[in-house]
């Protein structure tokens, strides 16, 4: 429902004075050299509007290919003397914890945070609030932030399992690779998965909580999992992102599976390298985010704040003023019509020469 919340001013009145203060004592010494971070602004000092954007992660492509790219461009053409600020935790939430502290002492007037662990983040708002600074809880959802932005992460799970017990004729048995715990995200995604899956008739043999996401350890439990049970009796995979795909991908391969002969794999993110395994049929389907449409918007939010401009209708999640986008399957079918048309990817990027035959016979070339 809308939200009747009004739109915050920037609240950078802490910063200001800070800034008042050291040019009063840099003026009152003149043999002090004091520090080039006393001001927030660059070459505009105090009249910069600063914005931080933090992201969780590398080891997932579209972070540091689309998220950061995309936010900083909108931001740069909406507000001429905005500062922008960057930092990416790489899965390490105190490393994460010390950047909102170098951003706050920056003077950053907005934290566009996409968590490493949503639950935990409390404390890294709290900080931002005391000193008058608004928090944009991106991707990932955090309880205190002033609003969040995302798509809506149980219907991604809950496509992912439909699009699995379909693929599996509504019967047989599957290993099932979740998120990072401490992602909330992932127990979203983890939910709406179990609700498509436990009331089908596909039997869920073994499940994995990934502690980073990682690829990598994605492959060592399917490996274990070769181990423990018969490669014929895993009939299908649920993957909850394209990187683990990858990992599962070559766990079967490197067991001796035909590529053409493996168990339906889900995914997400639409990662290039997904979207050639689903066009080359090692993959079954994906989940397409239109990564330009939260960023942006993301971006069009961090501006309207820092300018107290009014941000617009919002939706409630949880207390939280939102803005929460839909999510796209995509399969072999649909490749066309879904990335490409978005001009996500090209044909180009999508028809290497390994990929060219399949391409053909999916109607890319």
């Amino acid at each position: 429902m809308p939200s009747s919340l009004p739109a915050r001013l920037p609240a950078r009145f802490p910063t200001r004075l800070a800034t008042l203060g050291a040019a009063l004592l840099c003026g009152s010494l003149a043999l002090t050299a004091c520090g080039a971070n006393d001001d927030a602004g660059g070459d505009d000092g105090e009249d910069s509007k600063v914005i931080a954007l933090l992201l969780p992660e590398s080891k997932t492509t579209r972070y540091e290919a689309f998220d950061r790219p995309l936010f900083e461009d909108k931001v740069d053409e909406l507000c001429d003397d905005c500062k922008l600020l960057y930092y990416n935790a790489d899965q390490d939430e105190n490393k994460q914890s010390e950047q909102v502290d170098t951003a706050l002492s920056e003077g950053a007037a907005v934290l566009v945070l996409d968590p490493v662990n949503g639950e935990g983040a409390g404390g890294m708002v709290q900080s931002a609030e005391d000193l008058g600074t608004e928090v944009v809880a991106y991707d990932r959802f955090i309880a205190d932030a002033d609003y969040y932005i995302s798509f809506d992460n149980e219907t991604v799970g809950r496509m992912q399992g439909e699009a699995l017990v379909e693929a599996m004729g509504g019967k047989g048995s599957i290993l099932m690779l979740n998120g990072a715990p401490s992602d909330p995200n992932a127990a979203q995604f983890k939910a709406g998965a179990h609700s498509a899956i436990d009331d089908s008739g596909v039997k869920i043999l073994e499940e994995y909580d990934n502690p980073d996401w990682s690829p990598e350890n994605a492959q060592t439990f399917v490996t274990d999992m070769l181990n423990q049970y018969d490669v014929d009796e895993i009939q299908g995979v649920y993957a909850a992102n394209d990187g683990q795909a990858g990992g599962v991908v070559a766990a079967l391969t490197g067991a001796g599976v035909a590529a053409d002969e493996l168990p339906p794999v889900t995914g997400q993110d639409a990662e290039l390298a997904g979207i050639q395994r689903i066009v080359a049929g090692e993959q079954e389907m994906t989940i397409y985010k239109p990564i330009a449409i939260e960023a942006e918007k993301a971006a069009e939010l961090a501006v309207d704040l820092v300018n107290g401009d009014d941000v617009g209708e919002t939706t409630d999640f949880e207390g939280v003023p939102s803005f929460i986008f839909d999510p796209i399957v995509v399969t072999a079918d649909n490749v066309g019509d879904t990335v490409v048309a978005d001009e996500f990817y090209s044909v180009e990027d999508i028809c290497t020469d390994q990929y060219a035959e399949a391409c053909a016979e999916a109607g890319l070339q």
